[in-house]
This record gives structure tokens, C-alpha cells and sequence, in this order.
């Protein structure tokens, strides 16, 4: 393996399919093991940007922005579908394009969707686990925060559309940051300023809106996932921040069912766990990674 900087260096890059440029952040060693960094709702590889060094002297580290997010083309929701398909397939066209074929992957929130259709299109392509808010069963999605979602699933009128552009404002997307923090002077007003000055632009409303639809076929997906984490038995790391209103504590114990190889930890903290636990959360995620896939 190659000697890494003792300071690793983060590099910014972006690939070009079809039109559709997908951004993302690298660092580590080309010939160390990968991590996939997912990222979620409102956010982008932005929520990396403190884990990514600290993985990096270990490990090759790849966290793109999907579709719609962060640097990544943003290309009206009238001319690109703004699906977990969609977004997917992107990353896996990454992937191939960088010529990986196996790698750990970190989901959180719109991650895990998106990582759950790369694992059932390549079921042996994922090596390792590290599950952060990311729901794979019904348990945690019945909740209040998803009750109007699923009044848009069900029923698709403009009422039950515009119903959802609440969660699109600066007040909800710092609550998501800030609501339910163990530590809140940890957290940097840099990431709700960011994240919704992206989600400001001209059209992308209309995005969040799609992909806010589009998570309704995620609970169809879940018994094949289920499936293939019984069959598959990757090792897995929860990290889970318990007083998340998203995607609640309910959500990270069914992997318990499924799952021979699973080291579990919850956390006092909120949805944005790597802003206020970093100091145990980071160790954990190393120290884990180190173990699995080196």
C-alpha cells in the first residue's frame, strides 16, 4: 500500500454522464479498501467534510453529492427524474467509472435508500456497513414527521405537494441540525446556511418535492433488502442519534433481527449525529472499518 500524507488531502472532482455531473470528495490511498459515503436530506458530501480526513489515512474514501445536491447537477425536475433509481444509478456509474467493483458504505437517511439498490443490483459488492439514521424496515417510519409524506404518497393532489414545502425552509433545516443535540454549541451554523442557500436555488423546491414522492417505494424494497442482509451478513456498525424525529431509534433495532455480525451503538444526539458526537462516533467508524476491511 501506499504511504499517506500525514495530513491527508481531500481532493474535489467531478464526472460528467450525460450531461449530469456528479461531484464528490476523495481522499486516501487508490489502493487502500473504499468507503461510500452517503449523505441525506437537505444536505451533500458536506456532512463528510470532518470524517473524510480522519478516515483517510486508511482508507480510500469516496462521498459524491446525488443528483439535486450539494455540487452535483441540479437540472429542472421537468427534464431529470429525481428518483432513489435515478440517484443509484449515478453512483454506481461512479463507481464503475473509478473502476471500484468493492467497498464499505456508510448510509444515513436518503443514503441508505440509495445504498440498498446498489446492494440488490450487486449483492456482493458491499464488504461492510456502517448504518447512521438510515432506515431499512417499517420500524420508525410511522411517526409524526412522516404523515404528511405519506398523505402525498397516498394521494399525489397539489394540496398534499404544497403541504410539504414547510420542511424545505430555513427553520426546518436548522431544526434538523440543532433538535435533540446533546452537545448544541458543537454545531456550525456553516451547515444549515449552506445546505439552504443550495436548496434555495430557482427549481430545487421542486426537487425535494420528487424525491419526497419518490421515498414512498422505499418500504417496498425493504423485505429484498432484509433479505439480502440475511443472505449477505455484512458486518455492520449502527450509530444511531436516538432523538431523531426523522428517522427515530425505532428504525436501527430491527437490524438486530437480520444480522449475525452487528455492533450496535445509540447515541444521546439527533439526526446530524457526526456534528455533535464526533469525538465517539469517529473512533468507532475507524476502529470498525479497520477490523472488517483491511
Amino acid at each position: 500500500m501506499t504511504t499517506s500524507s500525514p495530513v491527508p488531502i481531500v481532493e474535489y472532482k467531478v464526472e460528467n454522464f450525460d450531461g449530469i455531473e456528479i461531484f464528490y470528495r476523495e481522499a486516501g490511498p487508490q489502493d487502500a479498501p473504499v468507503v461510500l459515503l452517503l449523505h441525506g436530506f437537505p444536505t451533500s458530501s458536506h456532512m463528510f467534510r470532518n470524517l473524510i480526513p480522519y478516515l483517510a489515512s486508511r482508507f480510500r474514501v469516496i462521498a459524491p453529492d446525488l443528483p439535486g445536491y450539494g455540487q452535483s447537477s441540479a437540472p429542472d425536475h421537468t427534464e431529470f427524474a429525481y428518483t432513489f433509481d435515478n440517484a443509484a444509478d449515478h453512483v454506481q456509474k461512479l463507481l464503475d467509472r473509478l473502476g471500484i467493483t468493492r467497498y464499505a458504505v456508510n448510509v444515513f437517511d436518503y443514503g441508505a435508500p440509495t445504498a440498498w439498490r446498489l446492494a440488490l443490483a450487486h449483492p456482493d459488492a458491499i464488504t461492510a456497513l456502517i448504518v447512521q439514521n438510515g432506515n431499512a424496515y417499517d420500524e420508525g417510519l410511522d411517526n409524526d414527521f412522516w404523515a404528511p409524506i405519506k398523505r402525498y404518497w397516498a394521494d399525489q393532489s397539489d394540496e398534499n405537494r404544497d403541504a410539504l414545502r414547510s420542511l424545505l425552509t430555513i427553520e426546518t433545516t436548522k431544526f434538523q441540525y440543532t433538535d435533540g443535540m446533546a452537545h448544541p454549541s458543537r454545531i456550525s451554523p456553516d451547515n444549515w446556511i449552506t445546505d439552504q442557500a443550495l436548496m434555495d436555488r430557482p427549481g430545487n423546491d421542486e426537487i425535494q418535492l420528487d424525491y419526497f414522492l419518490d421515498y414512498g417505494t422505499n418500504p417496498g424494497l425493504y423485505p429484498a433488502v432484509q433479505e439480502w442482509l440475511r443472505d449477505k451478513q455484512p458486518p455492520t456498525l449502527i450509530v444511531w442519534g436516538s432523538n431523531d424525529v426523522i428517522f427515530p431509534e425505532a428504525g436501527a433495532h430491527p437490524y438486530k433481527r437480520d444480522l449475525e455480525d452487528i455492533e450496535f451503538h445509540v447515541f444521546d444526539s439527533g439526526h446530524f449525529l457526526l456534528e455533535d458526537r464526533a469525538d465517539e462516533v469517529f473512533p468507532l467508524i475507524h476502529d470498525f472499518l479497520g477490523r472488517k476491511i483491511s
